[in-house]
């Protein structure tokens, strides 16, 4: 037999409840199956867009990533039903019942569930870029990592990824229902913001989804050409990587404040 280390109850810490969720988060094949077709779609998307790709003179290293985009939506979906699914199942209460310090709850499940799609976005980032590399039309040169921006575009858009995932799970803690919170998600993220890109271009720069199409994934500023009036001044790289990561702090500590109040 396998001795085995018991915690008392109450005496559990960060690393025991973030192996607790590891287990849980692993376990699911839900899990891994939409991780798989997150990075699929990723990569799919961008070799398409790759190869209509014709003007070389472009950012080719932005059209490469264009499959991060429609793939938050999953990577936020599954950051919501991290949290969402164990209030449907009922499990909650055994998770809580174990672990009574319930910030410490979702703490865990941000560690293990932000470790797990940060290593998922930089590899479909990376494999993405890679094969519309080696996938475009003969007289488009080829982006290389060693060029100005181009490994900085590729790593922050992975990041960003998670960062959506870890929003998703903020609020999937304070909505507590999975179809609500994947719709606020939506809503949040996709909807409202190509509403507020039409009607308020200074607002729109700060929307998630135009920080990681038009900050993250570029390797220099996007210009809007004849057009610049209806443009917006789109945020730096770095600039938007900390606003995202603002945005999952606010809803991470919302989701634990309410957690902590709320019956399970």
């Amino acid at each position: 037999m396998t001795a085995q280390t018991r915690v008392p109850a109450g005496r559990y810490g960060l690393a025991q409840a973030a192996r607790m969720e590891w287990i849980k988060l692993r376990s699911l094949r839900s899990t891994w199956w939409t991780l798989l077709a997150t990075a699929a779609g990723t990569v799919a998307i961008g070799v398409a867009v790759g190869l209509n790709t014709r003007d070389g003179s472009g950012d080719v290293t932005n059209n490469a990533l264009a499959g991060v985009v429609p793939g938050l939506l999953l990577t936020g979906v599954l950051g919501v039903l991290t949290m969402t699914g164990e209030y449907s199942s009922g499990t909650i209460r055994a998770t809580l019942a174990a672990v009574p310090r319930r910030p410490l709850v979702l703490a865990a499940k941000a560690v293990v569930f932000g470790a797990v799609t940060l290593i998922a976005g930089e590899v479909a980032a990376f494999v993405a870029f890679f094969a519309v590399q080696a996938t475009l039309r003969p007289g488009v040169a080829a982006p290389a990592l060693d060029q100005p921006g181009v490994l900085r575009a590729v790593a922050v858009t992975g990041a960003g990824s998670c960062l959506i995932g870890l929003i998703g799970l903020g609020l999937g803690a304070i909505i507590r229902h999975s179809a609500a919170a994947i719709g606020v998600l939506v809503g949040g993220v996709y909807v409202v913001a190509q509403f507020v890109g039409i009607m308020a271009h200074a607002v729109a720069t700060y929307m998630p989804i135009l920080i990681v199409a038009n900050s993250l994934s570029t390797t220099r500023p996007v210009t809007c050409g004849t057009d610049a009036a209806s443009c917006p001044d789109f945020l730096s790289a770095w600039t938007g990587l900390g606003v995202l990561a603002l945005y999952a702090a606010v809803a991470l500590a919302v989701g634990g404040w309410l957690l902590a109040r709320r019956d399970a």
